[in-house]
């Protein structure tokens, strides 16, 4: 019974999870258009309206001239450039307040129906918590861009963000799955449970990898696949400076990218095969073969958007590859929920 009650919250939450990865794949496509610091203030309420006539378009746009990607990336730029930047960080900013009003309204009002009981109160309050630090953390992001001589936001808060963004989805989809999946249809597969630990760990790794490429646009130092500029091991370390290369050399982070992702697929393999001898747990046994199915397109998405870096159409595959790396998330995550509580029945 209480679990029946529960689906109108449960929905609302995987509702609000969707708005998330929408949310991060317009983040994404608002890094790949060079979008990110075209609007240089942060204006919760007035900002919800772009410039409304020519006079409101310059001035914003003399603004961003002030800024160091201007002066040095984008000094060829017409206003009706800056309007199409100025889109996609608008669209993006105000998407994230359209979830703040998805998740507030409903959460409202099911406490007005008594629909959240006292069990799940504080989980929400985290879960709007985190919400808001999400924000928080894309304006310090957006602000190590602005009043520097960065001509891109910095690829280490870049990655925060991100890493912030998956955690709050991780997260919601968590407690949605808590409050409608009753503990008596989760059979206890310990096996399974500790590889589901062990893939999460590393594809959280392989994330912020795959941050830091975006970010340092570490693509461009070797456009080249299987090779990397023609070798398997590229002198990736220099002396001393172990920290700095594994963070910033744009060689190191392609190198262990790539074969983090060889990594993933190898084990992701096994672990499908692992789940083909779990016939007394439904739900893994039927959708066994998804994560690899997932972890393949994903590589596949991975090589086209890198040899693909320098043309127009990395914008498609580089958006495909992020969707795909978020759904494997998912995936993975859903799976261990699903085998990691002994049965009670």
């Amino acid at each position: 019974m209480e679990i029946q009650k529960n689906k109108p919250v449960a929905f609302w939450l995987l509702t609000g999870a969707v708005m998330i990865i929408i949310q991060i794949l317009i983040g994404g496509i608002t890094r790949l258009t060079g979008s990110g610091l075209s609007i240089t203030e942060w204006q919760p309420l007035l900002g919800t309206l772009p410039p409304m006539n020519e006079s409101q378009w310059n001035e914003a746009f003399n603004k961003y001239k002030e800024i160091a990607q201007y002066k040095y990336i984008h000094n060829y730029f017409t206003l009706s450039d800056f309007k199409f930047i100025y889109f996609w960080e608008w669209f993006h900013r105000n998407w994230g307040r359209l979830m703040g009003l998805a998740f507030t309204i409903p959460f409202l009002y099911f406490l007005y129906k008594k629909w959240i009981n006292r069990s799940m109160l504080w989980p929400l309050i985290i879960l709007f918590f985190l919400g808001g630090l999400q924000g928080a953390l894309g304006w310090i992001m957006v602000k190590s861009g602005i009043g520097t001589d960065l001509v891109y936001v910095s690829h280490i808060r870049l990655a925060v963000h991100f890493i912030a963004a998956l955690i709050l989805l991780v997260y919601v989809i968590w407690f949605a799955l808590k409050i409608s999946v009753p503990k008596e249809k989760l059979p206890f597969s310990p096996y399974i449970k500790w590889f589901s630990v062990l893939i999460l760990f590393l594809l959280a790794i392989q994330l912020v990898y795959g941050a830091f490429m975006a970010g340092t646009h570490a693509a461009k130092s070797a456009i080249t696949w299987p090779t990397i500029n023609g070798s398997f091991f590229p002198k990736m370390f220099t002396d001393g400076a172990f920290l700095h290369d594994v963070t910033n050399n744009l060689i190191t982070i392609q190198f262990v990218h790539r074969n983090l992702a060889y990594l993933l697929v190898i084990l992701i393999l096994v672990y499908s095969l692992r789940l083909s001898r779990q016939p007394k747990n439904a739900f893994l046994f039927r959708w066994r073969w998804i994560p690899v199915i997932l972890v393949t397109v994903q590589v596949i998405l991975g090589v086209l958007s890198l040899i693909n870096y320098l043309n127009n159409i990395k914008l498609i595959f580089s958006s495909l590859h992020q969707f795909v790396g978020i759904l494997l998330l998912c995936c993975i995550i859903i799976f261990y929920y699903f085998s990691r509580r002994k049965n009670t029945s």
